[in-house]
């Protein structure tokens, strides 16, 4: 079969070594940035993913051990040393702090978590690497062609949903790049520039146009320089003028499995022998449990950003299947909350507030988001006695700084609201 069919090795060898890089020089961003104190120490609170309530057991400075820990795996993946264990760990301790907090939620945080994990069981350390060179036999100069085509379908997921979230009204019509290229600070006639029409509203076609052909004009011969070119000019400018730390660069490692060993070879590795006479090898081939394992990994990767398709009410509004469905950077919402606690033992009732313990990032999403706002309630609850406070939320959102409008019922006690995983939640006012 083609697909067992070896390879050269050198776009998962590069890809190793760029990944560990950006992992390692992100664990040291976050600490020496103040990322972690601000948004893991500092609160009182950390909004975690429904579910992984958990992982608030790490707390405090701990979290400065974490990362340090993090990015040290993360370095001995860069170099292939320990590789399999290290991305072991560093996929669990990604994971961990991804779904720890959702407050800083990144879609390229989602992106790594899931690019460590397929790295687990992929053959990155055989070459140019400390453990090929204490075990002999673990090297090689190939690859089963799978491993390319893993990493392109996988990429091609990410840019499929991103162009599909784009057709949109307040996209199609440049009302959302408007808003967010106006965010960007710098010189007076570059503002001006922002500020035209023609400007934003191109912005978002070409937004669209990147997303839609940069995976197939990667892919054939004739269009990939243009297309790198086009990814070079897209992520850098990006990296420049909004606040989406690595993902550019770890966006534009992916262009590595579209180029022929030989392109690659003029810029790195120039002495590692060429691959010749390619067989089909019986021991590269995936076990059945594997196949199906990956099989099913892969149409998860499909099927989660679909799911809101399937939840009554408008994604951009409720949130619900917003999260892991590659919907980046499509809307800007704004709103105001205010908490009200009925105490019944007390026989009083107060405004909560919420100043008093949350961030400033906190309190724009609880304004914003519902389950940020299902889960404070619940927190709240416990700073009474539960079975004797009502809670009640007046709450007015805005999208696209359009009319605001009330975004949770207040006639509902949230105090007890329950959180439906899987379909529209009924205290979410629908427009």
């Amino acid at each position: 079969m083609a697909m067992f069919k070896p390879i050269d090795n050198i776009s998962l060898i590069i890809f190793r070594m760029i990944f560990g890089f950006l992992i390692t020089f992100e664990c040291i961003n976050f600490i020496v940035s103040g990322f972690v104190f601000e948004h893991l120490i500092s609160p009182a609170y950390l909004f975690p993913h429904i579910g992984f309530e958990w992982l608030s057991v790490i707390q405090g400075y701990v979290w400065y051990v974490y990362f340090a820990v993090m990015g040290f795996f993360a370095f001995n993946i860069m170099i292939g040393n320990w590789y399999r264990l290290s991305t072991v760990l560093v996929t669990i301790l990604w994971a961990g702090f991804y779904f720890s907090q959702k407050t800083m939620y990144n879609n390229h945080y989602y992106l790594l978590m899931i690019v460590s994990f397929l790295l687990i069981f992929l053959p990155a350390n055989a070459y140019y690497s400390v453990d090929a060179k204490r075990n002999p036999t673990i090297f090689s100069l190939t690859m089963p062609a799978w491993v390319k085509w893993l990493m392109i379908v996988q990429i091609s997921i990410v840019y499929f949903y991103a162009t599909l979230a784009k057709f949109y009204p307040d996209w199609l019509d440049g009302t959302f790049t408007k808003i967010l290229y106006s965010r960007v600070s710098g010189r007076p006639f570059l503002q001006e520039i922002f500020s035209q029409p023609w400007f934003y509203i191109s912005i978002a076609y070409l937004g669209i146009l990147y997303d839609a052909l940069i995976v197939p004009f990667l892919l054939f011969k004739q269009t990939r320089t243009i297309a790198l070119v086009a990814s070079l000019i897209f992520h850098l400018s990006n990296s420049l003028a909004l606040p989406i730390g690595i993902f550019p660069y770890f966006a534009l490692s992916f262009s590595l499995f579209f180029y022929p060993p030989e392109t690659l070879k003029q810029f790195v590795f120039k002495n590692k022998p060429a691959v010749t006479e390619p067989k089909i090898i019986r021991s590269v081939k995936i076990p059945p449990l594997g196949a199906w394992g990956l099989s099913l990994f892969l149409l998860l990767q499909f099927a989660l950003p679909l799911r809101h398709y399937f939840i009554k009410g408008d994604v951009f509004w409720t949130e619900e299947g917003h999260r892991l469905s590659w919907r980046m950077m499509l809307r800007e919402k704004t709103g105001n909350i205010a908490i009200k606690v009925v105490n019944y033992s007390k026989n009083t009732l107060e405004n909560y507030d919420l100043d008093k313990n949350l961030s400033k990032n906190q309190l724009k999403q609880i304004a914003t988001k519902p389950d940020f706002i299902w889960q404070y309630c619940q927190e709240i609850k416990q700073q009474y006695e539960p079975d004797s406070v009502a809670i009640f939320v007046d709450c007015k959102c805005s999208i696209n700084q359009k009319t605001p409008q009330t975004l949770i019922n207040p006639s509902v006690d949230m105090a007890k609201a329950r959180w439906n995983y899987f379909a529209h939640n009924d205290w979410i006012v629908l427009h």
